[in-house]
Parts: structure tokens; C-alpha cells; sequence
């Protein structure tokens, strides 16, 4: 799925979409979302902390997180561009 794609399908199932980036090597703390979220990596490399497990994701790949489900964001050297869809629960 390329990102054009991504957003549509996206917006398809009431997700408001937003680009992002993150600078190089950042993180983002452990937090948790009130709000699900669909994210596709388009340049760069973010890591995602979760469940005691670490995960790089590279351009085109995708994850989910559901509300409430806490996690950390780390950028890559090269930072990190993506695109989020957030979409309340319910």
C-alpha cells in the first residue's frame, strides 16, 4: 500500500489524518493516546516501545495503536516522516 492509499483508506474509516515528523534520534516518552491511531513511516525509521518489545519501522510499513495502550516513539538517525490517522474510539 503506498501512502496515497493509506490516507484514503484512512478517511474511509473515520480517521483524521495528519503528517508528522520527528527530528533525528528523539524520543518520545511512554504516553498513551485517548484516540486509536493507524501510522505509516514514508522517510526515515521510528521505533515503537511497546509491551516490553522494541520495533523499527521503515517507509511503507504500518502499525496500529489502540487508545490507551501506552508506548514510546524513538526517531531513527535520520529522523522520522509519517502519516497518523486518528480516529476517537466508539
Amino acid at each position: 500500500m503506498n501512502r496515497t492509499e493509506f490516507e484514503a483508506a484512512l478517511q474511509q474509516d473515520g480517521y483524521e489524518v495528519v503528517a508528522r515528523t520527528m527530528e533525528p534520534n528523539t524520543t518520545n516518552p511512554e504516553h498513551a493516546h485517548d484516540f486509536d491511531a493507524r501510522v505509516m513511516v514514508v522517510a526515515g525509521e521510528m521505533t515503537l516501545d511497546r509491551d516490553g518489545a522494541r520495533h523499527a519501522y521503515r517507509p511503507g510499513e504500518t502499525f496500529e495503536i489502540t487508545h490507551g495502550h501506552r508506548h514510546a516513539e524513538i526517531a531513527g538517525p535520520d529522523g522520522a516522516s509519517y502519516v497518523a490517522g486518528r480516529r476517537m474510539p466508539g
